[in-house]
């Protein structure tokens, strides 16, 4: 029997795809693009590192921008992803406004879109799959719960003086964890913020502003209510530098829960802190692959999340991921 070149070729080629059809028509790796804020807090890196692990272990192939917190820098990235095209854009939205174009471009694409932890504001939701976060307005709310219960032994009769540190102008959680917080107060005509400003979430802002506000009540104030823990724990080294006890002479209510917020409350330098998972990781990783699969996914996926106060903050220290 003779066989030709072609038929040997043609013989090898079936032999190969019968013992390896997995091999042979192996699945192309999922591809996100993912847009991240930054890295202005401890709460921001434990985020990026939860979403590089999961990514890794997923087998999908990451493509990673850093906007350094401006919005100009992840509409670049997401017009990139758009040409690189990705099988899904993911993004944490420096602020809430202004990405009706650029999600335009990407829904033409047919690239779908994926919000993790910020929500945004735009004409037509359909320009986003879904949005994987904290309730950030019911954070506030429960930082202003914590407050109110706290004050009933701490300060039965008298005004309440608080100092509020904000998060990033125009960005999702700075908006809601203030109308959450206000929302809670209101209800007491003896709370009183007598002094709100942006700390940028970070530490040194939020030291510098502390500061100012120091020099401009001094002893009239009584609460701190930060919107994340990097400012707070800036914070606590103005009022430390002062002269005063944080935790002590000034109560510190802050959001996040993360590691250096537990440290503080196990010093007594803190009072609480609401948790706000950063672990998105896992689930974004999940929401993406059923998006790709055409799998009907909510519109909104909430994290679960608890308050910590000082008290328990020895105990649970040891369970903290992040």
């Amino acid at each position: 029997m003779t066989f030709t070149r072609r038929t040997i070729l043609a013989a090898a080629v079936l032999a190969a795809c019968a013992a390896s059809p997995l091999t042979a028509f192996a699945a192309k790796p999922l591809v996100i693009g993912f847009s991240q804020v930054g890295a202005e807090s401890e709460w921001r890196t434990a985020n990026t590192v939860s979403i590089k692990d999961a990514a890794k272990k997923a087998g999908v192939t990451l493509k990673f921008a850093d906007a350094q917190q401006k919005q100009e820098n992840q509409v670049k990235a997401i017009r990139s992803f758009i040409a690189q095209k990705v099988d899904v854009i993911a993004f944490s939205p420096v602020v809430e406004s202004g990405w009706d174009t650029v999600l335009r471009e990407a829904k033409a694409a047919k690239i779908p879109v994926i919000l993790t932890d910020r929500a945004v504001s735009v004409t037509d939701d359909s320009l986003y799959v879904t949005f994987i976060g904290s309730d950030f307005v019911e954070e506030g709310r429960r930082a202003g719960k914590w407050l109110l219960e706290h004050a009933k032994n701490t300060a039965p009769d008298g005004t309440v003086n608080i100092v509020e540190l904000q998060g990033t102008v125009g960005s999702a959680p700075a908006i809601d964890r203030k109308k959450g917080f206000e929302d809670v107060i209101a209800a007491n005509p003896k709370f009183k913020v007598i002094r709100s400003q942006t700390g940028d979430f970070t530490r040194a802002k939020g030291k510098e502003v502390m500061e100012a506000f120091l020099k401009a009540e001094g002893k009239k104030i009584n609460v701190l209510y930060a919107h994340n823990d990097d400012m707070a724990i800036g914070a606590i080294q103005a009022i430390e530098e002062a002269g005063l006890k944080p935790g002590v002479d000034i109560t510190i209510v802050s959001i996040d829960g993360v590691k250096g917020a537990f440290e503080a409350m196990i010093a007594g330098k803190l009072n609480v802190t609401v948790e706000c998972s950063p672990l998105l990781g896992p689930q974004l990783m999940q929401i993406a692959a059923d998006v790709v699969a055409a799998k009907p996914v909510p519109k909104r996926i909430t994290t679960q999340e608890g308050v910590f106060p000082a008290e328990i903050a020895a105990r649970e220290f040891p369970n903290r991921k992040y």
